[in-house]
C-alpha cells in the first residue's frame, strides 16, 4: 500500500448513491464523491509530493506515481523471488513480533541461508569438489535427540534429495553443508522488497506482522490473532506492569482474588535488599488480611479489627490463621514503611528548580549605559552622558540594523561608541557626518528618486492625512476624500464603505486636535507645493534641511495611533508653538534635541525601512545565499569524510610496506660504532711500540729494528681501511638503488601528506562557509541564551556582520563593532510566569529551599540587577566574562547553553572587548567635554571644527563615495581627484578605480561586508 506520512493510507468510505445523481470518481482508488469539492480536495490531496512507495522505499512522490511504482516493484519481485520460498517463509513472518522490517530481514535470512526446500535450483557439491546443477526432489528433517540429563545427543539436521540436471537418470543424497544456493536467487535485498510486498502491521508499538489476505487465502495461512497478541491483552498487559513498578513495599504480591471461593494465587516478590523482621511480619499481616477478603468474595475482611486495620488478637479465623504461621506478630501502627527517598534529579533540569549553593560567589557586577539604573546603591557607568534606561534598548536596536543592512543603506559601519558619541553631538554650526549620513540613507530608502518610477513611495503611509495634491492620492480610491460628520444615530444598515468614511472623518478631527500640540505640519507646508515627499524625492538634505522632511514625515504619522505619542513628543521640541513654522527653526531645535529623542527618530525611521522592498529583498537574498552556502559547506564535508577514508587505507598500507627492521637512523649509528671498534683495533700496535718507546733516559733508547713487521702491521692497517671504504661504497650504493618497496613506501608517503594537504584545505572552507552563513544571518539578532533568572545575553556581532566591522571602513583601525556582552532582563510574561509567583507557590518554592525566587534573585545576582526586559546592562572586561562563565550552573537546563555559547565564543569576545578598550584609550586624551568650547576654522562657504576633539567625527562615508560618487547628504558632481574634506585630508576619487567585493563561486558579489576571509 502507498503510505502517507509512513502509514497506509485510508481510502473514503463508498457514500450512499441514488437515482440519476451526478457522481465523481478517482479510478485509481475507486473511490466515489457526491460533492465535486470533497472530489478536488481529495485529487488535491493525493497530488502532494509527500506519499511514499512501501516497496522500494521512495518518497518525495505523488500518490499515482507512488501507486505505480508500487505496482511496477511487485511485478518485479513476483517475477524473482523463488517460488519454493514464499510460503515458508510467510508461514515463519505470520504473527511474527520483531518490530523492525531491518531486523526481520536480518533474522528471517539468517534462518533460511542453510535451509532448503522441494523444487528450489541448487548447486551440489560432491566429495571431490565437483559442482552439480539440479533440482530438490524431496527433503527428509530428523529433529534434535535429547539424553535425560539436558545434553544433546544429535543435532537437528536435514537430507535431501537432488535431482541433478545434467544426469536424468542419477539423484544425489546430500545435506545441509553439501548443497548451495545461486547468490542472485536469494539475498537480503529480494527478501525485503518481498516481505515489504507481502506483510503489513498495524500502527501500535508491538504490533504483529500479518500475511496480506490475499496471499494467506494462496497459501492457507491462518491469520487469525491471538488474544496475547492483541491491541487490548498488550495495553493491558503494560498498564498492569506500570502498577506493579509503582508498588511499594511488602515481600508477596497478589495476582488475583477470586470471588468463587477459591483461594488467591501467591508469588514471592523479588527483592535487591535484605528484608527485616518487621517487614516481613508486616507483609504477613497484610497477607492475612487479603486471605480473609478473598474468601469473602468482596473488598472488605470478614475478621474484625481494632480499628486500624489489624485483625483483634481473639478472633477464632484469626486465632487459626496464627497456628498455621507460628511466626507471625503484631506490627503496631509507629512502625508503618518510612516513604521512599525522593529520586536522585537527572541533570540538567529547570534552572530554578536546581538547589542553591549557599556561600557561592554571586553573579559579577554589570555596568550600566545610562544614568537611571535598577538599584542605585551605587553609581552608574553611564552619569552624565543624559542616557535613559528606556533608550539603551533603542541605541542598540538601531545600531544592530543600521550596521547589519548597511549596504543596503549604502553606509561605512560604525562603532557603538562612535554612534552614541554622534547622537550626543550638538552644534548649531558643525555638522556630524556620521549622523547626517544615516538619516539622509535611511529616508532615501522610503521614497524613490524623482526619476526612479516618478517617485514612489515605498511604505504604507496613513490614509486619513495623505495629501490630496499629491500623485498617490489617486491610487488611495474615495478613502481619502473628505466625508461630512456622521449622524449619531444607529444607521439600520451600515456598509464598507460607511464605516470608513466614518473612520477617515474621526481621524481628521482627531488631526485637528493634535495639531494644537506642535506647528509640525506647517513646517511642513511652509514652502507651497513642497512637503516632505517633494523634498524627499529632490533628495534636498543639504544644510540641514533632511531635519524638516522627518519633521513633515512625523507630522504625518502622528494621526496614527500606534505612532501617536512618539511623534507628538518629538515635534513638540522641533516645532514648538511659542516658535514660528520656518525651516531654520526645525533644524535649530535638532541641533538642541537630547539623545534620547534623537534615537527615537531614527528607531522611527528604521522601523518604517523594514516595510520597503529593498530590505526585503536584501532578506530574500541573504536567504538563498545561505542556502547555497549550505550545499557547498555539506559538499566539502562529504569530500572531507572521502578524503579521510583514504587516508585510513594510505596509513594501512603504509604500514604493511614499513620494514619492522630498525630504522635508518639505528642503522647509521650501528655502523659508526662499527667504524669506531674497527679503529680501535687498528690503532693498538701503534699503543704498544709507544710504550715500548718509553724510558726514563734524557735520551730514547734505539731499539732494534723490526722492519719486517713494521710493513706487515702496516700491510694489514691498509687492507682493513681498502676493506671498510668497500663496505661503505656498497652500502652507499645500495641506499641510492631503493627497492621496489622502497619506492612503493615512498608513493604512499607522498599520497599521504596530499591526503592530509587536501583535508587542511577542506577544514578551511569549512571554516570560511561557517563565517560566510554567519554574516549572511541576517533576518533576526541571534541570543546566546538565557541564565536561570531569565535575563538574555546578547553579543550583536555574533551573527549578520563581520566581527570588526566592515574592513574598508574609515574607522577600521578600531578593530571592533560593538565590543561588550549585552545583557536584557526578563520580559513580562517569564517575570510574572517564574520570578513574581503566586502566594502558593512562593510558599511551596520557600518551603523547598529557604527561600523565595526574589530573593534568591536578589541574592545570587549580587548588586546589579535588571528587572525588565527594558532594562540593560552589560561587560567589557574579559576578565568577569570568565567570571561570568564561572558563574553558570551546568545543572540548569538554559545555563548549560548559556555556557556552551560562552565558551565557543570567549575568544572571539575577549579579543573585541581588548581592541575595544585600546581604541578608547588612544583617544581618551583626544575626547573632551561637550561643554568645552572647541577650536573653529572659519571659511567664506563652512565652518568647520577640529575632529580631533570627537571620535565620531572622524568617521567619513566612503561606501557611498565609492559606490555613488558622493555622500548622502551631497548633491551629485563630477568626478575629481584631491577633493579637500574637513580633516585636510584628501580623499581621492577615482574615475576608473571602484571598490569591488569579493564574489561567491557563481559569479555573484557577497551579500555581507566583504570579510569572506577575514575571521
Amino acid at each position: 500500500m502507498v503510505l502517507f506520512k509512513r502509514k497506509p493510507v485510508t481510502y473514503e468510505t463508498r457514500p450512499a448513491i441514488y437515482e440519476d445523481q451526478e457522481i465523481w470518481i478517482i479510478e485509481a482508488t475507486e473511490e466515489i464523491f457526491t460533492n465535486y469539492n470533497d472530489y478536488l480536495s481529495r485529487i488535491d490531496h493525493y497530488k502532494q509530493k509527500r506519499f511514499i512507495c512501501e516497496i522500494t522505499g521512495h518518497s518525495g512522490m505523488d500518490f499515482f506515481t507512488a501507486q505505480k511504482s508500487e505496482k511496477e516493484a511487485s511485478h518485479e519481485v513476483d517475477d524473482s523471488f523463488p517460488d519454493s520460498l514464499r510460503e515458508p517463509i510467510l508461514r515463519k513472518v505470520q504473527l511474527s513480533t520483531i518490530s523492525r522490517i531491518d531486523s526481520l530481514v536480518d533474522h528471517v535470512f539468517d534462518e533460511f541461508k542453510q535451509d532448503f526446500y522441494p523444487g528450489e535450483s541448487v548447486t551440489v557439491i560432491l566429495d571431490n569438489a565437483d559442482r552439480l546443477n539440479g533440482i530438490i526432489r524431496e527433503k527428509t528433517k530428523f529433529p534434535e535427540l535429547v539424553k535425560p540429563d539436558g545434553s544433546i545427543e544429535r543435532k537437528a539436521f536435514a537430507r535431501y534429495f537432488v535431482s541433478l540436471t545434467n544426469r536424468p537418470d542419477e539423484e544425489a543424497l546430500v545435506d545441509a553443508d553439501h548443497i548451495v544456493r545461486d547468490r542472485k536467487n536469494f539475498t537480503k535485498q529480494m527478501l525485503r522488497s518481498f516481505l515489504k510486498n507481502s506483510i503489513n502491521r498495524e500502527p501500535w508499538n508491538g504490533a504483529p506482522w500479518l500475511v496480506k489476505t490475499k496471499l494467506a487465502e494462496e497459501y492457507r495461512i491462518n491469520t487469525g490473532i491471538p488474544h496475547e497478541l492483541s491491541y487490548d491483552y498488550q495495553m493491558c498487559q503494560r498498564n498492569a506492569q506500570r502498577t506493579l513498578k509503582r508498588a511499594e513495599g511488602g515481600e508477596v504480591c497478589w495476582n488475583s482474588y477470586s470471588p468463587n471461593g477459591r483461594l488467591p494465587e501467591l508469588k514471592p516478590k523479588s527483592h535487591k535488599g535484605k528484608n527485616t523482621q518487621q517487614d516481613i511480619a508486616r507483609s504477613k499481616q497484610e497477607h492475612y488480611l487479603e486471605y480473609q477478603r478473598a474468601l469473602a468474595g468482596s473488598g472488605t475482611p470478614l475478621v474484625a479489627t481494632n480499628g486500624n486495620g489489624i485483625p483483634h488478637p481473639n478472633d477464632p479465623q484469626y486465632i487459626h490463621f496464627i497456628s498455621r504461621h507460628p511466626d507471625f506478630h503484631m506490627i503496631a501502627s509507629k512502625n508503618q514503611p518510612k516513604p521512599a527517598p525522593p529520586p536522585i534529579p537527572k541533570y540538567p533540569i529547570e534552572d530554578l528548580e536546581v538547589p542553591p549553593i549557599h556561600n557561592a560567589a554571586p553573579r559579577p557586577l554589570m555596568k550600566f549605559l545610562s544614568e537611571d539604573i535598577p538599584n542605585s546603591e551605587r553609581p552608574s557607568e553611564g552619569a552624565g552622558s543624559g542616557i535613559r534606561m528606556e533608550s539603551v534598548g533603542l541605541l542598540l536596536e538601531t545600531w544592530d540594523t543600521l550596521n547589519v543592512y548597511c549596504e543596503v543603506f549604502i553606509l561605512d559601519s560604525f562603532t557603538l561608541d562612535d554612534y552614541i558619541e554622534a547622537l550626543q553631538f550638538t552644534s548649531e554650526e558643525v555638522q556630524c557626518e556620521l549622523l547626517v549620513e544615516i538619516h539622509c540613507a535611511v529616508l532615501k530608502k522610503l521614497v524613490n528618486h524623482e526619476k526612479d518610477l516618478n517617485g514612489q513611495v515605498q511604505i504604507t503611509l496613513p490614509i486619513a492625512l495623505q495629501d490630496d495634491t499629491d500623485d498617490e492620492s489617486s491610487a488611495q480610491g474615495n478613502s481619502t476624500e473628505a466625508t461630512p460628520t456622521p449622524e449619531p444615530e444607529i444607521k439600520p444598515r451600515t456598509t464598507r464603505s460607511s464605516i470608513a468614511k466614518t473612520e477617515a472623518a474621526e481621524l481628521k478631527a482627531q488631526a485637528a486636535i493634535d495639531a494644537k500640540l506642535h506647528r509640525g505640519a506647517e513646517i511642513d507646508q511652509c514652502v507651497k507645493g513642497y512637503n516632505w515627499r517633494v523634498r524627499l524625492r529632490k533628495r534636498d538634505f543639504s544644510n540641514g534641511r533632511w531635519v524638516v522632511i522627518v519633521v513633515g514625515l512625523l507630522s504625518l504619522y502622528a494621526a496614527s495611533p500606534r505612532h501617536k505619542k512618539i511623534c507628538d513628543d518629538i515635534l513638540i521640541q522641533l516645532a514648538p508653538l511659542d516658535m514660528g513654522a520656518t525651516e531654520e527653526v526645525a533644524i535649530s531645535q535638532y541641533a538642541r534635541l537630547d539623545i534620547n529623542l534623537r534615537v527615537k527618530i531614527v528607531q522611527f525611521l528604521c522601523m518604517l525601512s523594514l516595510e520597503t522592498n529593498s530590505i526585503r529583498g536584501y532578506m530574500e537574498e541573504c536567504t538563498l545565499q545561505m542556502t547555497q552556502f549550505r550545499k557547498e559547506k555539506v559538499e566539502t564535508q562529504r569530500t572531507r569524510k572521502t578524503i579521510l577514508e583514504e587516508l585510513k587505507l594510505l596509513h594501512e598500507e603504509r604500514k604493511a610496506l614499513q620494514p619492522e627492521a630498525t630504522s635508518p637512523i639505528a642503522q647509521l649509528e650501528e655502523l659508526e660504532q662499527l667504524e669506531e671498534m674497527e679503529d680501535l683495533k687498528v690503532d693498538e700496535p701503534e699503543e704498544e711500540e709507544d710504550v715500548v718507546m718509553e724510558s726514563e733516559d734524557d735520551e730514547p733508547v734505539q731499539p732494534r729494528s723490526l722492519r719486517r713487521a713494521n710493513d706487515r702491521a702496516a700491510e694489514r692497517k691498509r687492507k682493513l681501511e681498502e676493506e671498510r671504504e668497500r663496505k661503505e661504497k656498497a652500502e652507499a650504493e645500495k641506499a641510492r638503488r631503493p627497492t621496489k618497496q622502497a619506492k612503493q613506501l615512498e608513493k604512499v608517503l607522498k599520497k599521504i601528506d596530499d591526503a592530509m594537504e587536501s583535508i587542511k584545505e577542506c577544514e578551511d572552507e569549512i571554516k570560511v562557509l561557517d563565517n560566510d552563513l554567519r554574516e549572511n544571518d541576517c533576518p533576526r539578532t541571534r541570543v546566546l541564551g538565557k541564565d536561570r533568572f531569565w535575563n538574555r545575553y546578547y553579543w550583536f556581532e555574533r551573527n549578520a556582520m563581520p566581527y570588526g566591522g566592515l574592513p574598508s571602513s574609515s574607522t577600521a583601525e578600531a578593530g571592533y563593532a560593538n565590543g561588550c556582552l549585552w545583557v536584557q532582563g526578563p520580559d513580562d510574561l517569564e517575570r510574572q510566569g517564574f520570578i513574581e509567583l503566586t502566594e502558593s507557590e512562593n510558599a511551596h518554592y520557600r518551603n523547598a529551599f529557604q527561600m523565595g525566587v526574589p530573593e534568591r534573585k536578589m541574592i545570587e545576582e549580587g548588586q546589579t540587577h535588571a528587572f525588565t526586559a527594558h532594562q540593560w546592562g552589560y561587560y567589557d572586561d574579559p576578565d568577569q566574562l570568565d567570571k561570568l562563565i564561572a558563574w553558570l550552573d551546568i545543572r540548569g537546563s538554559r545555563e548549560i547553553k548559556l555556557r556552551k555559547e560562552l565558551q565557543a565564543q570567549r575568544e572571539n569576545i575577549g579579543i573585541h572587548m581588548e581592541k575595544r578598550k585600546e581604541y578608547l584609550a588612544k583617544h581618551g586624551e583626544k575626547a573632551v567635554e561637550l561643554a568645552e568650547p572647541v577650536t573653529r576654522i572659519s571659511t567664506r562657504t563652512k565652518t568647520y571644527v577640529d575632529p580631533t576633539g570627537h571620535r565620531c567625527m572622524a568617521w567619513r562615508n566612503m561606501t557611498a563615495l565609492n559606490e555613488l560618487g558622493h555622500i548622502h547628504s551631497g548633491l551629485p558632481r563630477g568626478p575629481k581627484k584631491g577633493v579637500a574634506r574637513a580633516t585636510g585630508k584628501k580623499v581621492v576619487v577615482e574615475d576608473d578605480v571602484r571598490q569591488t567585493r569579493a564574489s561567491n563561486r557563481s559569479g555573484k558579489p557577497l551579500m555581507r561586508q566583504g570579510s569572506r576571509y577575514a575571521f
